[in-house]
């Protein structure tokens, strides 16, 4: 069936002659007050400046984006984080409990925000069958609303548990993908199996669009870049950047370089 309002927020969000770059600033849920999160106007507006195509933020945060458009600035397109989960591992956890998701809202109450589009977590891997049903059912009741209303749904998917040996692993990230897609998801956002041979195997069994998400922040802006490259050879529709950017010492710059390399117009040295 044809969804003509999902097809439209979709090209907002992924330009057809590029890759996409998405600023994830939904952090604070989960982590709290980490450092590039102080100020959110203020970053949201530097995220603005370097011409993201998107950014994901918190329900509670799109009060912010008004105030961030300081001139006549194109506004990004704007993904509404749905749901929150312990199953990244910051809150404190008894080893014996099991994991815990819950929906914070609804696709409609994001549209009412003005967003292009929502986000959930699919986690697998746990070992725990009730978590795994609840993820599973919370997903596909998400998938059906935004069918309903024409705003995309991106799936955040993801390998946790404790038994797990390498949640990037390749089988995995082919598993919850194609379990998200399945389920109605219109875009996927998961990790970087660390290769761009084995993520464009992932990418060829998936039947829609795959972000891949950057981590935290571990290297310099130069490992940045070779690590976009990576991304953009294995045939993803984009990334998504959070703490790589956010807590970068100069936002807007690193933004501009790392559309450069999306674009094909510069590779980074080895």
């Amino acid at each position: 069936m044809s969804q003509p309002g999902k097809n439209v927020r979709l090209r907002r969000i992924l330009p057809r002659n590029r890759g996409s770059l998405v600023i994830a600033f939904d952090h604070p849920l989960v982590h709290g007050p980490i450092p590039g999160t102080a100020n959110p106007a203020s970053q949201i507006a530097q995220f603005i400046e370097g011409n993201a195509d998107a950014i994901l933020l918190n329900l509670g945060s799109f009060r912010y984006v008004a105030d961030a458009v300081k001139d006549d600035s194109p506004l990004p397109a704007l993904i509404a984080r749905l749901d929150w989960t312990t199953a990244l591992g910051t809150a404190p956890i008894n080893p014996a409990s099991e994991f815990r998701s819950c929906l914070i809202g609804h696709p409609e109450d994001a549209v009412r925000l003005g967003a292009d589009a929502v986000i959930t977590f699919l986690v697998l891997g746990s070992g725990d069958t009730s978590f795994e049903r609840e993820e599973i059912r919370r997903v596909g009741a998400v998938a059906r609303e935004c069918e309903q209303l024409g705003i995309p749904l991106i799936v955040e998917s993801l390998a946790r548990g404790k038994n797990l040996r390498n949640p990037n692993a390749p089988e995995w990230l082919k598993l919850h993908s194609r379990v998200a897609a399945e389920l109605g998801a219109d875009v996927i956002k998961t990790e970087y199996s660390g290769d761009t041979e084995t993520m464009r195997t992932v990418i060829d069994a998936c039947p829609i669009p795959i972000l891949v998400l950057g981590g935290t922040r571990s290297g310099s802006d130069e490992q940045i870049l070779q690590v976009t490259q990576g991304i953009v050879d294995s045939g993803a529709a984009g990334v998504f950047f959070g703490r790589n950017v956010f807590q970068a010492e100069n936002i807007p710059a690193l933004m501009q370089r790392l559309h450069a390399v999306m674009r094909g117009k510069q590779r980074p040295p080895r």
